[in-house]
């Protein structure tokens, strides 16, 4: 028994995402986000999730009003530009780009005036709200995704201090549809423990349809090699998430 074992700290299994197959939730064109700064950190971020084991990155950036004023054309460039570095680099991991939308009264009136939006897979969009405060607007919206043949997805609902301290307003998000995406990092506690407990039990409760990595820089990749010692970690590896259909 070496020392390690002795306290309690032995090696997990080194990380793998092969089962996740595709991520559907991370911020790497660089610049128009709180994400990746460069094309150089885009394309080592790409590189390190390719050997982890990932085919398909779908990365989302953010579109809120007051800070990331992104629009479908903005982030096509990016995407585009991001093409030719990783061409350049040699980089085949495929890669797709869609957005984060917050639930914003000027997103209603997108919604409303069918302006475009950007979706992934079939029709899906993803969609996030302040960390705080439960957004009146919240059901509101989601059904008028809905109506307009939308399939919203609720980004990491772990993370909203209204949905951890009001269960039952969870529990009629998800009997009224809501599809719900869990960051993996919460897993590990990178969040903190009213994140990660949340995030546990959805996962217990099978209410988790995707997962994602939510990746912004080096730092996140580097705390998610925690996740192998998770006591979720395998039940997360064998369940059957929507990753693989994107």
């Amino acid at each position: 028994m070496g020392l390690l074992d002795f306290i309690g700290l032995s090696k997990k299994e080194p990380l793998s995402l092969k089962w996740m197959e595709v991520d559907m939730h991370s911020h790497l064109i660089p610049g128009i986000d709180d994400g990746s700064k460069s094309l150089k950190e885009s394309i080592a971020l790409i590189k390190r999730l390719e050997n982890l084991g990932l085919k398909k990155v779908i990365t989302t950036p953010h579109v809120m009003t007051e800070f990331y004023k992104n629009t479908p054309e903005i982030i096509s460039n990016g995407l585009e530009k991001l093409y030719e570095a990783l061409a350049k680099e040699k980089v085949s991991m495929e890669i797709e780009a869609a957005a984060e939308y917050y639930l914003d009264e000027i997103f209603v009136e997108k919604v409303a005036n069918d302006e475009p939006l950007l979706t992934f897979g079939d029709n899906y969009i993803l969609v996030e709200t302040g960390f705080i405060n439960k957004p009146h607007i919240l059901h509101e919206t989601l059904f008028a995704l809905e109506t307009k043949g939308y399939r919203p997805i609720l980004a990491h609902p772990e993370r909203y201090m209204y949905l951890q301290e009001d269960p039952s307003l969870l529990e009629s998000l998800l009997s009224s549809g809501v599809i719900m995406q869990v960051n993996l990092l919460s897993f590990t506690g990178y969040y903190g423990k009213p994140m990660k407990v949340l995030a546990e039990k959805l996962l217990e409760q099978g209410s988790i349809k995707f997962v994602g990595t939510d990746c912004h820089n080096h730092r996140y990749l580097d705390h998610l090699e925690l996740l192998p010692n998770s006591k979720f970690y395998q039940k997360l590896t064998s369940t059957p998430f929507l990753n693989s259909h994107l």
